[in-house]
């Protein structure tokens, strides 16, 4: 193996190795965020919920459950495709999923402050807090990061293609 090649081979276990320690975060908060939304069921309080709380439930128990498939799917990719030479095609879909589940996640958590809001204080302060809350994740974990990206001044030719896969 040249040392390029190696090198090649390096920033992709790299990578990945940083992409698996990013969704590790992301999971775990996922997962306590879905058993909380599937206790909230169990409650006497929900039975007598009326439909509005429990189709908002319903569909943030949906957004959060896609968010736990996509933020645990590279793992799975990882694994099926282990020792194939498929590292890079792992790391690049593994990101459109950590993308995708990070977007569900954020609907789950949106969705989650709008269900409390209408519980605890309801109208159109509730929505508010759904708002708030939209603006917040929109802001901080796409709109900024994506000015930012618009902002790399890096030459295409300068980067190779296992530095943008980061």
């Amino acid at each position: 193996m040249s040392q390029a090649e190696e090198s090649h081979q390096r920033r992709l276990a790299r990578n990945l190795n940083e992409l698996l320690q990013e969704l590790r975060v992301a999971q775990a908060g996922v997962q306590i965020l879905f058993g909380f939304l599937l206790s909230i069921t169990f409650t006497d309080r929900y039975a007598s919920a009326d439909a509005y709380i429990r189709a908002t439930h319903l569909i943030t128990i949906l957004f959060a459950a896609c968010a736990v498939a996509l933020l645990t799917a590279p793992a799975a990719w990882h694994r099926l495709l282990f020792r194939r030479g498929r590292r890079e095609d792992v790391i690049e879909v593994a990101n459109r999923f950590a993308i995708a589940g990070l977007a569900f996640l954020a609907l789950a958590m949106i969705g989650t402050v709008l269900m409390l809001g209408e519980v605890i204080i309801g109208g159109w302060v509730a929505i508010g807090f759904g708002v708030f809350a939209l603006l917040l994740f929109g802001t901080l974990w796409f709109a900024l990061p994506w000015r930012e990206r618009g902002r790399d001044s890096i030459e295409s030719d300068d980067v190779d293609e296992a530095d943008r896969l980061e």
